[in-house]
């Protein structure tokens, strides 16, 4: 009997690298990213919660819930979540303030660009800390094709391979540049007002944004008027830096899982993946 393991599976690439608890710096890194495409950033600004600091935690933690949800769920939970997204998505609509023009906030320029800078932060963070292979890291891309997908892209329009995605950097990076709108999201994302009875998270989140800077290529430190130091006189820090903490922060999974959702998802995940039993579908 055929088990549903959704879009990829205890032997996938992405399993791996999403059951890391490491993954969590990869978030905020790619919120650094995503803030200088634009387009992206006015849409995000104007119609998320994200700006709303008596919300922007929540938020974020919907927004970690659904890559819990897209990785780990069942084909139907996958499906689920992503008519959900793909209707919001298209309802919204983001407006240029220096022209004044009108955009749809899932212009497919807009939904490769918030793609590709979230596979890019994963990406970084698991060859930074060890988790990757070159050859695997080509793989790991190629899979998030079919996370692409949950959004509306098609897999064809989405880089298949670590070279392809510097590839697409290279060719966007004439569009991106640092908004008022980005400097103002990295100010409140950094010091986002936690639940009391997460405080412990209190004090994480401003390492963790600020470890998301150190971890940040070169190109993109530059935008935010940081060193921009390419090569071994970046990654070798950064390197050192995350294994330093990666097995802290394996240690203490539950801390960076923070929601039900993600702790019960990943916890699955990686009980399938020592035991090799089928999975349950779990409600999302």
């Amino acid at each position: 009997m055929a088990r549903d393991y959704g879009l990829f599976g205890p032997d996938s690439v992405t399993w791996r690298v999403h059951t890391d608890p490491t993954m969590v710096l990869a978030g905020f890194l790619a919120l650094e990213i995503q803030a200088l495409h634009p387009p992206s950033m006015w849409g995000t600004q104007q119609n998320s919660r994200l700006f709303d600091r008596d919300q922007a935690f929540a938020r974020l933690m919907r927004t970690g819930d659904f890559v819990s949800i897209r990785t780990f769920g069942s084909t139907d939970e996958v499906e689920k979540v992503g008519r959900r997204v793909r209707k919001l998505h298209a309802r919204l609509r983001g407006t240029n303030p220096e022209t004044g023009e009108v955009f749809r906030v899932d212009e497919p320029e807009n939904l490769l660009w918030v793609h590709c800078g979230e596979i890019a932060a994963y990406l970084r963070v698991a060859r930074l800390a060890g988790i990757l292979t070159a050859d695997e890291a080509d793989t790991y891309v190629d899979e998030q094709r079919r996370a692409a997908t949950v959004v509306g892209l098609e897999p064809g329009d989405v880089p298949g391979s670590a070279a392809e995605l510097d590839a697409y950097f290279q060719d966007m990076r004439p569009k991106l540049r640092l908004t008022d709108a980005a400097r103002d999201a990295m100010r409140s994302w950094a010091v986002v007002p936690v639940p009391w009875h997460q405080a412990t998270l209190r004090v994480v989140f401003p390492t963790v944004a600020a470890l998301g800077f150190v971890l940040m290529p070169g190109w993109a430190r530059a935008m935010y008027g940081l060193p921009a130091w390419e090569g071994p006189m970046l990654d070798g820090p950064a390197s050192a830096a995350l294994r330093a903490v990666r097995p802290a922060m394996r240690a203490t999974p539950d801390l960076w899982n923070i929601t039900p959702i993600q702790r019960g998802y990943a916890r699955h995940a990686l009980a399938l993946m020592r035991s090799g039993r089928a999975p349950l579908a779990m409600a999302a």
